[in-house]
């Protein structure tokens, strides 16, 4: 897996600030060609009504990584961007606080379309949702041409 932290575009597209991805408040924590984690210090506003992290939020992040693993470019002077075709999650564990660490891996995929499979632990390793994605590059995010 070659990095492709710091070029412009992937850099660009899993950090510049967006309303509900603010609202989430999450941090990057790495961004590889095909891979992106990032992690979220739970506050009592990701809680629900039981005091544990909603399950509103773990799909949020599995959406975000799942996507954002998918769009890294050749050119990078090209921000691409993806919209959500499909997502399916499975929760498997319960959280009450603490950070939480989302990671997203694009599986296949081919010139507009592809799919992606995520997970989130908590920070003693458990299993708290996983997820599977399938996601289409909006117009104009298509690898340049050569």
């Amino acid at each position: 897996m070659s990095s492709q932290a710091g070029s412009p575009s992937n850099e660009h597209a899993a950090t510049e600030s967006a309303g509900f991805h603010d609202l989430l408040g999450y941090r990057l924590v790495s961004l590889h060609e095909n891979e992106v984690v990032i992690e979220l210090a739970l506050e009592s506003r990701h809680l629900n009504r039981s005091g544990v992290v909603h399950g509103g939020v773990l799909m949020s992040l599995l959406d975000i990584v799942m996507a954002d693993a998918g769009l890294q470019c050749s050119d990078p002077e090209r921000v691409r961007r993806a919209l959500t075709l499909s997502l399916t999650t499975t929760f498997t564990g319960q959280c009450r606080g603490g950070v939480i660490r989302a990671i997203g891996v694009k599986r296949a995929g081919g010139r507009r379309i592809f799919n992606s499979s995520g997970e989130i632990r908590d920070q003693q390793g458990q299993l708290l949702a996983m997820g599977e994605g399938t996601f289409r590059l909006r117009s104009g995010s298509e690898d340049a041409v050569s």
